[in-house]
């Protein structure tokens, strides 16, 4: 990673206070960046926080994406703090485990409340400053089940797949005011994503998927996130063996829907 591209840039991250979002902030954190620590989790950010090298220069900020309502006025914060706003992280999400005929609208809609309603409300926030600036940058984290649908995903995959046409319209029109925006695609991270992932009734799946167990070290995922910044890449796949079904699909659509329902949705 080219480290002196984020040196003092200032990086908004949600869903810091674990897995991708917690090993962006410490490799930013590390490349001088300027950070604000977005999640739910209050204790976990000060933790976080607390344990970066350049610590004094970092904020703390609650913001929890099923309900941003405030969010205009946490923007109006970071700009009283730092004046300016260089890169938003949208990483902060929730998976799921439960089949589609499982899970109840509720559930449903609080998925796609999270991972789109959540994600862009965000993004809404931030864009006028962009727009100001005249620069910005936006790394949207999607994945892999983003591409295609895939066991026990069905909302969760769908809201990540709307990611997608979201930002390609955007980047689109905001062509004029210079914004960059980086889709990524995780495949199978080694993170707490399982873990937290919700059940049909929208409790927490609890338990820690050998599909993540066995992934890609997160730190090696974030450096190839880092990377795909600083390259002002239009879209990121990253991930080991499981990156195959994407261009499966594409390219031979038959073998695709021949073997990727067999596989472990665990």
């Amino acid at each position: 990673m080219n480290s002196s591209y984020f040196h003092q840039k200032v990086v908004w991250i949600t869903g810091a206070s674990s897995g991708i979002g917690e090993a962006l902030a410490r490799q930013l954190d590390r490349a001088g960046a300027k950070l604000i620590l977005s999640a739910r989790n209050v204790d976990k950010l000060n933790d976080l926080k607390e344990s970066l090298q350049h610590s004094a220069q970092h904020m703390v900020l609650k913001v929890d994406l099923a309900d941003t309502a405030n969010i205009d006025v946490l923007t109006q914060e970071v700009l009283s703090q730092y004046g300016r706003i260089d890169v938003l992280i949208n990483n902060g999400g929730i998976s799921q485990r439960a089949t589609a005929f499982e899970t109840s609208m509720e559930v449903n809609r609080q998925i796609m409340e999270v991972n789109f309603f959540g994600n862009i409300a965000m993004t809404k926030a931030v864009l006028p400053i962009f727009r100001q600036q005249k620069s910005g940058q936006i790394l949207v984290i999607s994945s892999i089940a983003g591409k295609f649908g895939f066991h026990l995903r069905s909302a969760y995959s769908a809201s990540k797949h709307a990611l997608f046409g979201y930002y390609e319209s955007l980047v689109m029109e905001e062509s004029e005011y210079n914004l960059k925006v980086t889709v990524a695609c995780p495949g199978k991270i080694n993170t707490p994503i399982s873990t937290n992932a919700v059940t049909a009734e929208g409790k927490a799946h609890g338990q820690m998927d050998h599909n993540q167990a066995t992934g890609m070290p997160v730190d090696e995922c974030v450096k190839q996130l880092l990377q795909a910044l600083v390259k002002n890449k239009h879209e990121v796949l990253i991930g080991n063996k499981e990156l195959l079904a994407v261009k499966m699909k594409r390219f031979f659509p038959r073998l695709f829907w021949k073997i990727i329902p067999k596989q472990s949705p665990t």
